[in-house]
């Protein structure tokens, strides 16, 4: 297994910028975390300190589009060390608002700003991965690699935000993500011989390569519903344990489920797939909702454990697979955009599954909210249905030059 991993690794550059982009992202396990930690130990709020954080959330769906846009236009080295400036000043900004109680309207639009400034540094790492190997079989393995990578910022994060807020000071946890965010990504952006190449916006515009909407919306779709599952699962497991009396293990388990997933991911990558991808995506989907309904039927914390241990296991394969066939279809000229619009819908479905959760637990109870995160896998599954893959699509060369170019297939499709 090790094997496949050290191949691509031996590439000169990729071990450094996979690493700084781990660092770099960071943040994104840190942030809406260290924000509710933040606000409610100054102003005893928990809603307010919600309504912070999700106002982060919002602008960052809302703008990553746009910023991705920018990044395959001008390069990430010119776009990345603006947008984590901004990212930084804003949100340390923010800190100091809600330190010195400033006003409402203030607190919520600095959160704005550094929501809609936060660099999606995942997708530029992949992007890179795209440029420098021409193998498909070495970039489904990096693509497994960064999700082993996102799997370590969301098991470790949580953790170092959680303990630097509560033992040493309420705005530690934050300033540690400023630190990893600014350092990981100025460290990452100044990588210039892996950087793939900018793509400047031309003034015939019938010349710029067209994006492959009947794959990339129905990923986009599979993505959102991904994300309300997590979100759904998230608040559900948390009551859960507190209808056990164990809330203090609701991070044990969710830890168990990221394992569970870090470990597929890990397999994913070491493995020679000779399924199409399209199919494993389908298979990965309908697994997700699968994996769900035993916890409607759980009442310990013990098998409870397990079960979301084995469900993790469905989480990362399901997401390469996705990236792997949006990186196999978009042309390389838009292929930031392309997968900050799958990025976008994951982060944007959290938020409304986790509501809806929420509801559900005060109405019936936490057993009966995992039927959200069934819901989830289900849409996910019609998506992924419905996903439709061009048989004539060019062939992306290792070193994509600014001209526009056609895909071909480089590994079976659908």
């Amino acid at each position: 297994m090790l094997g496949s991993y050290a191949r691509i690794l031996r590439h000169p550059g990729t071990a450094l910028f996979s690493a700084t982009g781990l660092v770099a992202r960071l943040p994104i396990s840190m942030v809406g975390l260290g924000i509710v930690l933040l606000v409610e130990a100054r102003t005893g709020s928990y809603g307010l300190a919600g309504a912070v954080s999700a106002v982060t959330l919002v602008a960052n769906a809302g703008f990553a589009i746009l910023q991705a846009r920018w990044t395959d236009r001008f390069g990430q080295s010119r776009v990345l060390p603006v947008a984590i400036t901004i990212w930084a000043a804003a949100l340390a900004s923010l800190m100091w608002a809600v330190q010195a109680e400033a006003s409402l309207p203030v607190t919520f639009a600095l959160a704005a700003v550094s929501g809609a400034a936060l660099p999606a540094v995942g997708s530029c790492v992949r992007a890179r991965w795209a440029h420098v190997l021409t193998d498909p079989g070495q970039r489904q393995t990096a693509f497994a690699l960064e999700a082993v990578a996102d799997e370590t910022v969301f098991m470790t994060g949580p953790i170092v935000v959680t303990l630097l807020a509560t033992a040493v000071h309420p705005v530690a946890g934050l300033s540690a993500a400023v630190l990893a965010g600014v350092g990981g990504t100025l460290a990452f952006s100044a990588q210039r011989g892996t950087e793939p190449p900018p793509h400047p916006r031309r003034v015939d515009r019938s010349t710029r390569p067209r994006m492959p909407w009947t794959t990339v919306a129905p990923l986009s779709v599979v993505c959102l519903a991904l994300g309300s599952l997590f979100g759904a699962a998230e608040v559900t497991t948390v009551a859960f344990s507190d209808e056990q009396g164990a809330t203090g293990y609701a991070g044990v388990l969710l830890a168990l489920w990221a394992a569970g997933s870090l470990i597929a991911g890990a397999v994913t990558g070491a493995v020679t797939w000779h399924r199409p991808v399209l199919h494993r995506l389908r298979i990965g989907s309908a697994a997700m909702a699968l994996t769900m309904v035993p916890l409607l039927l759980v009442e310990s914390m013990w098998v409870m454990g397990a079960v979301l241990f084995v469900a993790g296991f469905a989480i990362a394969p399901t997401l390469i697979a996705s990236i792997s066939l949006a990186e196999a279809t978009v042309p390389s000229a838009r292929l930031t955009e392309g997968l900050a619009f799958l990025q976008t819908g994951l982060v944007a479905g959290v938020a409304p599954g986790a509501a809806v959760a929420g509801l559900v637990v005060d109405a019936y109870g936490a057993s009966a909210a995992y039927l959200v995160s069934i819901g989830g896998g289900a849409l996910a599954l019609v998506a992924a249905l419905a996903t439709r893959v061009s048989t004539t699509v060019p062939a992306r060369p290792a070193r994509p030059s600014p001209a526009p170019e056609h895909l071909a297939p480089r590994e079976p499709l659908s």
